[in-house]
């Protein structure tokens, strides 16, 4: 099976799918985590395609070439999740699968710490900018990183318009009632942090893209 690990950079994606016999290649913007996956993977006598790109232009790899595309959290760091999906449309032979993970945009929307009355939305639904910097130490965001808020027709609708059919979406639970608030997993118990869709890509004939808008 041939496996794209998309912005899956670090050593962990890559080689559990070479462990099972995959041929991978991987993408990742930063050279530090594709090093890393070269580490683990000479390591284990593994053999991985490690190329540094942005996750929204995959024009130096091949065509219909990935029966598989696996992508952790990581559009949360693009604009627009559109072109991603694009990319991912352009690599994917019809019926290959897309596992991707992405960041939840009502907990990106919330404060990090709760008030009396708990956690407060505190940015826009609707907004093209990134979000302002957060506070070290916690988990739902990255101190440093440009992140970005992706409404739900975004993340699903987009997907279907790019030659997707959605066949399930997961929500990891991490949440902890017990919790001490302000926590990871107490903040979890009210705001889900992630989602995980499984979607599969059409032939090509039924993947011509089309926008539905409701009267």
């Amino acid at each position: 099976m041939r496996v794209l690990c998309l912005a899956a950079g670090g050593g962990r994606h890559g080689p559990l799918f070479a462990a099972l016999g995959a041929e991978v290649t991987v993408v990742d913007i930063s050279q530090e985590m594709l090093d890393l996956d070269k580490q683990v993977s000479a390591n284990r006598g593994f053999s991985l395609k490690l190329v540094r790109a942005s996750m929204d232009d995959l024009s130096m790899l091949p065509k219909t070439a990935f029966d598989l595309v696996i992508q952790p959290v990581s559009t949360c760091y693009v604009s627009d999740i559109a072109l991603v999906y694009r990319e991912v449309a352009q690599v994917t032979r019809p019926g290959a699968l897309y596992i991707s993970q992405h960041k939840q945009p009502a907990s990106l929307q919330a404060s990090a710490l709760p008030a009396q009355a708990g956690y407060l939305v505190r940015q826009p639904y609707y907004s093209s900018n990134p979000l302002p910097p957060e506070i070290d130490g916690l988990q739902h965001r990255e101190a440093g990183a440009l992140e970005f808020i992706h409404r739900w027709e975004e993340l699903v609708g987009s997907l279907c318009r790019n030659g997707f059919v959605v066949e399930d979406l997961v929500e990891p639970r991490h949440a902890d009632a017990t919790a001490a608030p302000g926590t990871f997993p107490h903040r979890s118990h009210f705001l889900p942090p992630y989602v995980t869709i499984k979607a599969r890509r059409c032939s090509a004939e039924a993947a011509r893209p089309s926008i539905w808008r409701p009267a």
